[in-house]
């Protein structure tokens, strides 16, 4: 029959048009998301010493700079303390490693180095380390052999990028981006067009029949069919297929929120002191363990007291309305009051140290990209089959510990194609956070 023959002619090109169009549809919203996924965050590896240097000792050092000195030392900018940069040429080694252990005492010996030092910086007291020569020793090699500071930049801490690096980066994703949607936008536009003027030709078609060709009853009757939107709402099939769909839309949203019960994944309260992790962790790069000092040796990551804070608002930005909240909690002798974030239930046990320390657990891989977050809010469900998912995933390093061996050679015996996880060790056992 003839209409049906014009159907049949173009309904390819419109199966064609519309797989085009959600082809490049969904081609846009893969290409966004793989953007996102590049996302996170990798652990920053140690500088590459300058020729010469001995790569064990400046990678050592490397380290400790990182987590102890970074805080109130730069390598070429005064930040708290003096700039590190050559330091070893204007102080003896001796002085050095008396000066790193005990600065206190030197000065109250009379020490005139010492003093000056003390008194140039505003009469700001040092820590005192409890490091041995050889740690001293590796901090200074490290000092020395680092990579120059890119300018006006402060120093480059190794294994990030630069702020412009990032921003360059985010401009490629963002022209890419931008680009899919032009494109996407232009597709929409070309289709829309052939669809009129498809109907257009459709219209024009069925009047030529009409007017000059003789139809049977059958051609005419399918001719002139008009589609009634009614006819269709009023339909069996579709008000069974709407009432399918809310259904499963009700009983979706449903198991959601009984799901969700208890979760408090990206819960963002507002804290009594407008606190950044992006300025602090992010822009000068402070290690996580200078602030909450027991993260690496206690079950429990501490709040930072408020005289970590004064160790260097003591001499920056003391008169900033935040940083005076923190001197008036100090004159009442008041607890700052943190509102807490991240918390576990109590029936479940869980140990930082034995995760950063004995595991090597990046802080983000719980905690997201805190150095980024101006107002930190929880990253991860922290739900049980998150942490069960992990300890199937994540391989135990046990190179170096005895403890390990007979574990070991008793799971290859039995599964040597498969890695030794936390799960291999037991870490999926109700016991080991239950008890």
């Amino acid at each position: 029959m003839i209409s049906c023959t014009l159907r049949l002619k173009y309904k390819p090109i419109l199966s064609f048009l519309v797989a085009t169009f959600l082809t490049f549809s969904a081609f846009a919203q893969g290409g966004e998301k793989a953007d996102v996924s590049k996302e996170g965050v990798t652990a920053a590896a140690p500088a590459a010493p300058a020729a010469g240097a001995d790569p064990a000792l400046a990678s050592a050092g490397d380290a400790l700079f990182k987590n102890n000195c970074a805080s109130c030392h730069a390598l070429d900018e005064v930040v708290v303390g003096p700039a590190l940069r050559g330091v070893t040429k204007r102080h003896s080694q001796a002085w050095l490693l008396n000066w790193v252990k005990n600065s206190s005492k030197m000065v109250q010996s009379g020490d005139k180095e010492a003093v000056k030092l003390f008194n140039d910086f505003n009469k700001q007291q040092m820590p005192s380390f409890a490091f041995s020569d050889d740690e001293i020793k590796s901090i200074m090699a490290y000092v020395e052999s680092a990579p120059a500071s890119a300018p006006g930049g402060g120093d480059k801490v190794a294994g990030t990028t630069p702020a412009g690096d990032d921003q360059v980066g985010a401009g490629v994703g963002n022209d890419v981006s931008r680009y899919m949607d032009m494109l996407l936008i232009v597709l929409v536009i070309v289709l829309i067009v052939m669809v009129i003027t498809l109907l257009i030709i459709a219209n024009v078609l069925t009047n030529y029949l009409k007017k000059n060709r003789e139809l049977n009853e059958e051609d005419a009757e399918v001719l002139g069919h008009r589609f009634e939107v009614s006819k269709v709402l009023k339909s069996k099939v579709v008000r069974g297929l709407a009432l399918a769909i809310f259904v499963v839309a009700l009983l979706d949203l449903t198991l959601d929120k009984v799901l969700g019960v208890g979760i408090q994944q990206n819960y963002q309260p507002k804290q009594p002191i407008a606190f950044s992790h992006k300025l602090h962790a992010g822009d000068h790069k402070i290690d996580c363990n200078y602030c909450h000092t027991s993260v690496y040796k206690s079950k429990n990551a501490n709040i930072p007291s408020a005289n970590i804070c004064m160790n260097c608002h003591s001499q920056i930005k003391k008169e900033s309305a935040e940083i005076k909240k923190i001197y008036t909690a100090i004159e009442k002798n008041r607890p700052i009051e943190w509102v807490r974030i991240h918390n576990l239930p109590d029936l479940a046990y869980f140990n930082h140290s034995q995760h950063t320390k004995v595991g090597g657990v990046e802080c983000q891989t719980c905690h997201g990209p805190i150095e980024t977050m101006d107002v930190v809010y929880q990253y991860s469900p922290l739900t049980m089959g998150w942490c069960i998912n992990c300890h199937r995933e994540t391989p135990l390093n046990t190179q170096g510990n005895a403890y390990y061996d007979n574990l070991v050679k008793l799971h290859d015996s039995n599964n040597a194609d498969a890695p030794f996880t936390v799960s291999s060790n037991g870490g999926t056992e109700c016991s080991k956070c239950h008890y």
